[in-house]
């Protein structure tokens, strides 16, 4: 049975499998290096931010995680950090229902919509989004600058 619930520290661990797991499969895709380098850089503690586990038989198998951002006319915006679920356990529901807690936990922090990232060419994660009620709204370009220089 599918699940979502709060990640807690204990949960770290775990954290840290799935992460490298969706850094693997999403660093090879147009725009994933830049993607890789922001990940999960959400917060446990910070109270802004919802991480959450998606759990099949309690054993949690995806995260995501959502900040709020204050917009410049006071209004606030849900920005989805990060949504993943291991390959084998996609399409059964562990994604639909980590994304109905984010989105009710932003509409109760007050949020008017919320913003997610799709990477280019990645389909099924656009598919995913639209599903969810999400539409494109903007396209983000970007420009390599050279090689990042250890300080």
């Amino acid at each position: 049975m599918e699940g979502v619930r709060p990640a807690t520290e204990d949960d770290l661990a775990r954290l840290a499998e799935l992460t490298r797991a969706a850094i693997a499969e999403l660093t090879p895709m147009k725009g994933g290096a830049v993607w890789a380098a922001r990940s999960l850089k959400a917060s446990l503690a910070d109270e802004n931010t919802r991480v959450v586990v998606g759990t099949i038989d309690d054993v949690p198998i995806g995260y995501a995680a959502v900040h709020v951002e204050v917009l410049n006319d006071g209004s606030r915006l849900g920005v989805v950090d990060d949504i993943f679920v291991e390959e084998g356990a996609r399409e059964v529901g562990v994604g639909e229902a980590m994304m109905g807690d984010l989105m009710s936990w932003c509409g109760a922090e007050g949020c008017a919509g919320m913003d997610a990232v799709a990477l280019p060419g990645h389909r099924s994660a656009k598919n995913f989004f639209e599903e969810s009620g999400f539409t494109a709204r903007k396209l983000v370009m970007h420009h390599r600058l050279g090689e990042r220089r250890s300080r």
